[in-house]
């Protein structure tokens, strides 16, 4: 079947056609892509076309699609058994390694996914301060349970407002939202609400709502405000985690927080997220402490034996080399007309204005015409992530024969591009 009859028929199967929002394409128009089958930094469509991925699942796969030590790993752990719903020494094995690339992971719970990692990490430091309230900042993602499903009210400080049907607007008053970049508004939240804040949720590297990369200040002030008012600080480095550097970016940063939650390249491509930090804080975690939280598939053995062979690759030289290669694909971005493309380890954000650090200063302008590049792109073979607020992400695949495919795309598109005014 092709992909406009798969996705007639997937129409009639789920909501929009797909089991994620943002794959049904309503951003950019067209028809979502089915693929069959991916090798290193390329895939193939029901159709048979190939596309080089600049999405990368989103981000777990590093090392490319289908790499050969992942793909040995979870082969064998296989063939002992698909799950357990028990202890595994696999579990172990990976628990050791994030604790070794991640110093102040003194204590983490597995858990199945980003969302699952962010909310039992709320609940805990909620348990551990046996305070509600949590801050959070408009433009960071912290996947979809309801307390996070909220965007900011009028006010600079302000009580969260949900932004999904189906959340309460008694979940959202227990959510504060703050703009990025905007020390005084972080300062009077404190100054109101800090001895009623159980934590602070900020991905370090903001990459859900563009890359809104923040002042180093801003972050360090945000530290020392959680800490003055004895508020937790929780980063969530679901994508960050693993991408920007070994530690993250709390070890890119010199900033360590209370709790942090990872995901995507702990699984290496099998659905995994866990959270952890400090081990008095973890105490509270059942079975030690008050605080439930459990899961049938959390630990599962074969996404354990996958995220393990993932860590275990990634050395000092992949880390120098992927920046490397960021520069100059980041380079290559920005040879069509009025296209920015700030970057930081292997995460690149194409973007048609200058210098964004706060979501509410992203140009509707920049997102129509990056809809226009992303259908242009699709048919140079250049898969792109399908919205403009999305980041394109690397890998150690992404070498010198992807890069030439690259450049000859951007060459292609440049023309529709040459008298476009930039955004603003």
């Amino acid at each position: 079947m092709s992909n406009d009859e798969l996705f007639k028929e997937a129409l009639t199967h789920f909501p929009g056609g797909v089991s994620s929002p943002v794959r049904a394409f309503r951003a950019v128009g067209g028809t979502p892509k089915f693929f069959k089958r991916a090798w290193q930094c390329w895939f193939e469509d029901e159709d048979d076309k190939t596309y080089l991925d600049l999405c990368m699942s989103w981000g777990p796969l590093i090392l490319g699609h289908a790499n050969p030590d992942v793909i040995n790993a979870v082969s064998e752990a296989m063939k002992e058994g698909l799950t357990f719903g028990a202890p595994t020494r696999r579990e172990l094995a990976l628990a050791r390694r994030i604790k070794a690339m991640v110093p102040y992971m003194e204590k983490l719970r597995f858990v199945s996914s980003g969302t699952e990692a962010v909310m039992s990490a709320l609940r805990t430091a909620r348990g551990f301060t046996k305070r509600d309230r949590i801050l959070k900042f408009d433009g960071c993602y912290h996947g979809h349970s309801d307390g996070m499903l909220v965007k900011a009210g009028s006010g600079l400080v302000t009580f969260g407002e949900p932004t999904s049907a189906g959340v309460p607007a008694a979940i959202g008053e227990l959510t504060s939202v703050l703009p990025l970049d905007d020390f005084g508004a972080l300062t009077r939240y404190f100054d109101e609400h800090g001895m009623d804040t159980a934590c602070v949720i900020i991905e370090p590297v903001p990459a859900n709502n563009g890359l809104l990369l923040q002042q180093l200040d801003f972050l360090k002030t945000l530290r020392e405000l959680c800490t003055r008012h004895g508020a937790l600080l929780i980063f969530d480095e679901v994508i960050s985690g693993f991408r920007v550097g070994p530690s993250g970016a709390a070890g890119l940063y010199n900033i360590q927080p209370d709790l942090v939650t990872f995901g995507k390249i702990i699984g290496g491509g099998m659905p995994v997220g866990c959270y952890g930090g400090r081990k008095d804080i973890m105490a509270v975690v059942a079975p030690d402490g008050p605080v439930y939280q459990a899961g049938t598939l959390s630990g599962n053995p074969v996404a354990m034996a996958a995220g393990l062979a993932t860590l275990e690759l990634l050395t000092p030289a992949l880390y120098a080399d992927l920046d490397h290669r960021a520069n100059l694909w980041s380079k290559a971005f920005e040879k069509i007309p009025g296209l920015h493309c700030p970057h930081i380890g292997s995460l690149l954000w194409p973007v048609f204005q200058e210098s964004v650090k706060r979501a509410d200063r992203i140009n509707s302008g920049s997102i129509t015409q990056f809809n226009h590049l992303h259908r242009l792109m699709l048919e140079q073979g250049v898969y792109l992530a399908p919205s403009g607020y999305e980041v394109a992400f690397l890998s150690a695949a992404h070498g010198a024969e992807a890069l030439v495919k690259f450049e000859q795309a951007v060459t292609a598109v440049v023309p529709e591009f040459s008298n476009a005014s930039p955004g603003v």
